[in-house]
């Protein structure tokens, strides 16, 4: 049997695909597959896990701000209980007279001034307004009919009236509490206070969060963005509409609803949703995702609104998925290299001693730059230690600059203490003459009160003395020093000084025990006082007002005048070294330089104002430390 020839004709070699070739087309395509399902599953895991950490970290801020929100809710609650016990409220609902009113009107002022409220008010059991604290406004609520409103129905039944809204007369937002006046089990009356709540506004700008209060009718009545307040988070329908516009809770205001842009539900509470991001004129439109958590806040049907942004977190993620995605494509390089490399053994010797070489150029290398680390590392040190020097140079120059500030005190107001003990001195020549004629006539008791006259003239300069004295001695940025003392220290030493120029004296600040030495804030306040002086020294009619108080663990010390102020041209080199505006033999320029350098020293600050009324304000800021404990206080001489 013979088989044709043409059956098992062999297929040309240029139609033929070889198995290698087609592992090395499939292979770099096999590999970018791996790469990119790699970086996708890096990159949703870290982002899974980065919304996980935001959201704890978010629970832990929704908390904290809840608490914020509620305690600037509640800290107002028991002042519509208080008019209870104004004997005068009672007396006014009961019965209605001009005069009761008056009074009424006044003691709601001066509570509503205290409280720091915006508004209070008594209302009838009809709803009209008795008596107010804006009275002498022209927008004052006096008379109106306000039964309308939801607080006052709650209050007029018991109940306690809780309600936001804003002002029918003026058209200002605000938080309403109302309570029910009785009288012998009877109410009478309602007691309202409106506040305002817009500082917990600020305080979210000033942190840059980003958050919202919504209130029972799902509006949003405080927010850290202006442009979501009073929008609707979810939509309302017609009946809501019609009876929230009959209430004018929100006034005239439009209620549109608040429309993200997308929303993805992620647990309970949770959800992502977007917003327009603002851009400038003529950039094409943004969107800035948000994961937001919503809390309910205890004793109000409110909800506060977290929304922390994504776009740091998404970036994140792609960095992540980035990073696993090349570190996967490094992985399988390394793999391939190393197959490759299996194939190449007989070269393993040559690489070897190459290797070798390079090894031996490394380790050259890292001796050279240890060598070089080491020498940098000498340099830096004598750098510090020069730096050191000159920083103790420095520190011992700015002390003996400061000691030069009070030694030029002192000797400015040399003159004046001069005549200051000039006075007792001759009074004491005179006395004790006196005393002398007294004694040999035998007149006991003239002699006796001429000595003891000569006893509080020796005492007075004693003390002027020895501030003296402690003025001149030196100190260091540490310790503390009692404000009233140093206030008393000031004004003794500047004593001659006020007494040839007569000036009305002003002072209104609370002792206090503040972190700085006690010559020191002396050397402040005398500086302080003097320019003050200096500066009403042309005008007849001189004030000077020391006005002090704490905020936020802080003292403020304000010394201020009625003098004709600073040049605007001046303003900006008061701090600067010999810079002064006083003529040459009346200032050297150190004074404010100084003293702004001793309270930078003792962490504190000091700045300067200019009131529209005129005279010049200077404020000085320092820690200020916690009373002394009264056992301690006890044991004191």
């Amino acid at each position: 049997m013979e088989c044709s020839s043409t059956r098992f004709r062999a297929i040309p070699p240029d139609l033929t695909v070889k198995p290698r070739s087609i592992r090395y087309l499939l292979l770099p395509a096999l590999m970018i597959l791996l790469v990119l399902g790699c970086g996708y599953a890096g990159f949703h895991l870290s982002e899974r896990a980065g919304i996980r950490a935001l959201a704890e970290n978010g629970e832990r801020q929704l908390e904290l701000n809840a608490r914020a929100v509620e305690s600037e809710i509640n800290k107002y609650t028991y002042l519509p209980s208080l008019l209870e016990l104004e004997s005068s409220v009672g007396r006014l609902l009961l019965a209605p007279t001009p005069y009761r009113r008056q009074r009424v009107n006044e003691y709601l002022e001066g509570l509503n001034q205290r409280s720091g409220s915006l508004a209070i008010y008594v209302l009838d059991t009809q709803g009209r307004v008795l008596a107010t604290s804006n009275w002498r406004e022209a927008g004052s609520y006096l008379g109106e009919d306000l039964s309308f409103r939801a607080y006052f129905q709650d209050a007029v039944r018991g109940e306690p009236g809780r309600f936001y809204g804003i002002g029918s007369t003026l058209g200002e937002p605000g938080y309403y509490l109302a309570h029910g006046l009785r009288d012998e089990g009877r109410i009478i009356g309602v007691a309202v206070v409106k506040v305002r709540l817009d500082a917990l506004e600020e305080r979210w700008q000033r942190a840059r969060l980003e958050a919202y209060v919504s209130d029972e009718n799902g509006i949003i009545i405080l927010s850290s963005d202006p442009s979501r307040r009073l929008k609707a988070v979810r939509p309302l329908d017609s009946a809501t509409r019609e009876r929230l516009a009959r209430s004018l809770q929100y006034y005239w205001w439009a209620l549109e609803e608040l429309q993200p842009l997308g929303r993805e539900a992620l647990g309970a509470g949770i959800e992502q949703i977007g917003f327009p991001a603002k851009v400038e004129p003529g950039q094409a439109p943004a969107r800035i995702n948000y994961l937001a958590q919503t809390r309910r806040l205890n004793d109000t049907p409110w909800h506060l609104t977290l929304l922390t942004p994504l776009q740091d977190q998404r970036r994140e993620a792609i960095s992540h998925g980035t990073l696993v995605a090349v570190a996967f494509a490094l992985l399988a390089f390394l793999l391939i290299a190393w197959n490759e490399r299996r194939k190449v053994l007989a070269t393993r010797l040559a690489a070897r001693e190459a290797l070798q070489q390079a090894n031996n150029e490394l380790e050259r290398k890292i001796a050279e730059r240890t060598a070089d680390l080491r020498a940098s590392n000498d340099r830096l040190k004598a750098e510090i230690r020069e730096r050191r020097q000159a920083e103790d140079t420095l520190r011992r120059a700015q002390d003996e600059l400061v000691q030069a500030g009070k030694l030029a005190v002192i000797g400015q107001m040399s003159t004046s203490i001069a005549h200051e003990l000039n006075q007792p001195l001759a009074a004491l020549r005179t006395l004790s003459g006196n005393t002398i004629r007294f004694l040999q006539r035998g007149a006991l008791d003239t002699a006796s009160a001429n000595l003891n006259t000569i006893n509080e003239l020796v005492d007075r300069m004693g003390r002027i003395t020895a501030s003296l004295r402690a003025f001149a001695r030196r100190s260091d940025d540490r310790g503390e020093a009692s404000l009233n003392k140093a206030v008393d220290a000031a004004l003794l030493l500047l004593h001659p000084r006020l007494q040839r120029t007569p000036t009305a004296l002003h002072r209104a600040c609370p002792e206090a025990r503040l972190a700085i030495d006690q010559t020191r804030l002396e050397q402040i306040l005398v500086n302080l006082i003097v320019n003050a002086l200096d500066a009403m020294g042309e005008q007849a009619d001189r004030h000077l007002w020391l006005e002090g108080h704490e905020a936020d663990g802080k003292y403020h010390l304000r010394v201020r005048d009625n003098g004709p102020g600073i040049a605007p041209a001046d303003r900006v080199h008061l701090f600067e070294p010999f810079f002064t505006t006083k003529p040459g033999e009346h200032g050297l320029g150190l004074g404010l330089t100084l003293s702004a350098s001793l309270a930078t020293a003792a962490g504190g600050t000091l700045g300067v104002e200019h009131p529209e009324v005129g005279g010049t304000a200077f404020e000085l800021t320092l820690t200020r430390l916690p009373p002394l404990n009264p056992s301690e206080g006890a044991s004191c001489p």
